[in-house]
């Protein structure tokens, strides 16, 4: 369901030259906190992400990116600590990265309450996690707004909003959405729909 928010241009550059990683250093060290971005950012990536101590360096860098006010070294370290379950840690990350309106950090945050992953499970902050998320397009957001308000979790149960955030999550691109959204919307004009209306269609 969590979609990554670094782009696909970015993740491609995986190496760096001997001579571009030198340079960047030397930038970096001087508080550049683009250079200290883009030594990180291949060294987070791809095969190197799965070598421990590459990937360890790479963070090194793409925290100093983000305390200097890089912040794609932020989102970056929010995905980063999410992927490896360290939710904990994401959780900080992520949320500055919502505030940003980055829509799959506030998507991952609303995931990070309603689960209690390595928090105390809130079922009203994830709602406001998944509520922004929504507002910012994302279709599976919607779609987890409109099931809290179907099951009653932190509010009351209201079918109103249930069809309202369906709808949302169908105009973003969720077929589940639209499909969920025109089921109930024919229950509420007496249009019977589903397989009984179908074998029932084969009798007339």
């Amino acid at each position: 369901m969590l979609k990554k928010f670094l782009s696909i241009a970015l993740l491609s550059v995986l190496k760096l030259s001997a001579s571009d990683k030198l340079l960047l250093q030397e930038k970096c060290k001087k508080e550049d906190a683009t250079a200290c971005y883009k030594i990180a950012l291949p060294l987070i990536s791809g095969e190197n992400a799965k070598a421990q101590d590459i990937l360890e360096e790479g963070m090194s860098y793409m925290r100093k990116a983000c305390i200097l006010g890089e912040n794609k070294g932020c989102d970056a370290m929010g995905d980063r600590y999410f992927n490896d379950k360290n939710y904990g840690i994401a959780k900080k990350y992520l949320t500055g990265s919502c505030n940003r309106g980055i829509k799959s950090a506030c998507e991952a945050v609303g995931t990070i309450y309603r689960d209690g992953l390595d928090t105390k499970a809130d079922d009203v902050k994830s709602r406001e996690f998944y509520e922004k998320a929504c507002t910012l397009k994302s279709g599976d957001a919607c779609y987890n707004v409109a099931i809290i308000y179907r099951g009653g979790f932190g509010v009351e149960k209201s079918r109103v909003k249930e069809k309202e955030f369906y709808k949302k999550g169908c105009n973003s691109g969720l077929k589940a959405g639209c499909d969920r959204f025109k089921e109930l919307d024919n229950e509420d004009k007496g249009i019977e729909t589903g397989i009984w209306a179908t074998i029932k269609q084969w009798f007339r």
